[in-house]
């Protein structure tokens, strides 16, 4: 790989330790992925964040890495954690769990990462621009950012976009480069347009195909539609970017002619559905996977408002950034008579395996990580459905 001369003087650590450790892993990585170079980015977004996915040792690398000095160079942002750091006993978690998690946001904050613990930080602080190179780890939102904004990323690992936080800079391999970004096949897509087909038509296409670049025909998905397809394609396959017709900033760019075409209707969304549904009630309704919208949180509340919470077994939680609850004053205290909205953690990355043994979803993406990270029984079903249950 060839490096500046800048680049060589950080790798043989005249640097420092820190930001040296940084330039090693990067470049690393590079060399695996054969990258010929680095190229600057605009901004992270890390992962790793939950104390329930990352434990002790995770804990003890952050600590490692504060220790050496090292702070980010670049807009950084961080995912949901495993609890809302005010109303935790709310959620049924245990002191020492608080403790620790409360110390690695600490942790993250002092390198210089903005701690608003979001896995939608398009929406919030960190915005970036068609042709960005950034360094984004949350898979929902990297994709996102690939395919509505047409900034470039990979899908980085944790400490790899911790990494290139710090100096600043990925290797420029993936999807960073043109030829990676061609649609590799065409879905012909026959959905109700409804946010929740989205989302099953997220999680057919990733059943379908696995990996590669979708190019989309017959939908005309608004930023909620693409933010839970994208959620879906990367947690049912390795989906990082997709294109739609007419509507994402790359779509007509690139030629389609001659690939395969994959048809999506009924018979498809059903084995979707099917899948992810393997429970028959729930003792936790969980909404907020990928985090709520403003306009999310303002279809809930219509929905809520003037009903009382009926089914006192049944818990329900509103996932969202701080950010986002806190611009929706009216609607929060509507949602808050029937369950706490809940600001920069969600379902998945919160222990709930200690208290629920089946929970309810609206997010194809939550549907597929329920039952693997979390040990529970499943029911997806669209909001509207769900909100049925307890009102």
């Amino acid at each position: 790989m060839e490096l500046t001369k800048e680049e060589q003087s950080i790798l043989d650590g005249e640097k420092g330790e820190g930001v040296q450790k940084a330039m090693e892993l990067v470049v690393a990585l590079g060399k695996v992925y054969g990258a010929k170079n680095l190229v600057n980015i605009t901004s992270a977004h890390l992962s790793g964040a939950s104390y329930k996915t990352i434990g002790d040792g995770g804990l003890k690398y952050l600590e490692d890495i504060v220790a050496s000095g090292a702070k980010v160079s670049v807009l950084s942002t961080l995912n949901p954690v495993g609890m809302d750091r005010k109303r935790w006993k709310e959620m049924h978690i245990k002191s020492d769990f608080a403790e620790k998690q409360l110390k690695i946001i600490e942790l993250y904050g002092s390198m210089g990462i903005k701690t608003t613990c979001s896995c939608t930080p398009y929406v919030g602080d960190n915005v970036p621009k068609f042709g960005d190179h950034i360094a984004w780890a949350e898979s929902s939102a990297l994709s996102f950012a690939n395919s509505y904004i047409g900034a470039r990323t990979n899908r980085e690992g944790g400490p790899g976009a911790l990494a290139a936080a710090i100096i600043g800079k990925t290797a420029n391999y993936g999807l960073h480069l043109d030829e990676n970004r061609k649609p590799t096949v065409i879905i012909d897509a026959e959905i109700d347009g409804s946010v929740f087909s989205h989302s099953m038509l997220g999680q057919a296409v990733g059943m379908a195909i696995g990996s590669g670049v979708p190019y989309f025909k017959g939908i005309s998905p608004v930023l909620e539609d693409v933010k839970t397809m994208a959620a879906a394609m990367a947690a049912s396959g390795s989906v990082a970017l997709f294109h739609v017709e007419g509507v994402t900033p790359e779509a007509n760019k690139f030629d389609i002619t001659g690939l395969e075409t994959i048809k999506i209707g009924k018979e498809e969304l059903k084995k979707a559905y099917d899948k992810l549904n393997t429970a028959d009630d729930v003792q936790l309704i969980a909404l907020g996977c990928p985090h709520l919208t403003v306009k999310e949180m303002k279809d809930i509340a219509a929905l809520l408002k003037g009903k009382k919470k009926n089914n006192k077994d049944v818990e329900i939680w509103f996932c969202t950034s701080a950010s986002i609850r806190d611009q929706c004053p009216e609607e929060v205290r509507i949602m808050e008579k029937f369950g706490p909205v809940l600001a920069d953690t969600c379902m998945v990355v919160s222990p709930i395996e200690g208290t629920f043994q089946r929970t309810g979803t609206d997010s194809a993406k939550a549907g597929n990580y329920l039952p693997t990270l979390c040990s529970q029984k499943a029911m997806c079903h669209d909001i509207s459905s769900l909100l049925k249950v307890i009102s």
